[in-house]
């Protein structure tokens, strides 16, 4: 038998078979909320080298010790952003955790003098966009969604695609979340184009 018999007959006699993954197929186009939180953001194409911070900090490390993101990352009215966590609460292990250590000392210090420790901010959202993470919790997403698993990682980068407009307009028509333009930037007015209203 040929190579071209051969195609002919396993695709004549996959006919079932055929259907059946094109029935899947559709399935999963028009699939439920439930299974659409299998969408994950992509890695970034490009390298994002870890912005500095002003003390070491290994997530993996605290992970082990911390049941859940929110235990330092609290999300405070409006609901745009994360916050980093409070003195405070680092303080709660660091008054007798590791205290022998240059940097718990230096934490020591900015807990003392009352200032918040300078953590930089790792993923910005990018200026003219309207985003916040409440709405995107209140729909139960997770932080490794958008962010990866942020518990396997020593020093947090821009890991994940999550600032590219691909990934967001992807990931709300699959969860058939709006998807228009004004879902995340505000219309501009007259007077921002530079005509008097």
């Amino acid at each position: 038998m040929n190579r071209t018999n051969t195609f002919s007959v396993t695709v004549k006699d996959s006919g079932f078979r055929a259907c059946g993954l094109m029935a899947l197929l559709v399935a999963m186009l028009v699939a439920s909320p439930a299974s659409a939180q299998q969408v994950v953001v992509p890695d970034n194409v490009g390298v994002h080298a870890a912005p500095e911070q002003p003390l070491p900090f290994s997530h993996r490390l605290h992970s082990m010790a911390m049941p859940d993101c929110s235990t330092c990352h609290v999300n405070p009215e409006p609901g745009h952003q994360m916050t980093f966590p409070e003195n405070d609460t680092c303080m709660q292990c660091h008054a007798i955790v590791a205290t022998d250590k240059a940097s718990i000392a230096s934490l020591q210090a900015y807990a003392s003098s009352g200032k918040p420790v300078p953590w930089v901010r790792v993923y910005e959202v990018t200026p003219g966009v309207t985003w916040s993470h409440r709405p995107h919790l209140e729909a139960g997403e997770q932080c490794e969604t958008c962010h990866g698993d942020i518990r396997q990682v020593d020093v947090v980068s821009q890991t994940k695609g999550t600032l590219a407009m691909a990934t967001c307009i992807g990931c709300h028509q699959a969860r058939a979340a709006a998807a228009d333009c004004v879902t995340c930037h505000a219309w501009p007015t007259d007077r921002q184009l530079g005509f008097e209203e």
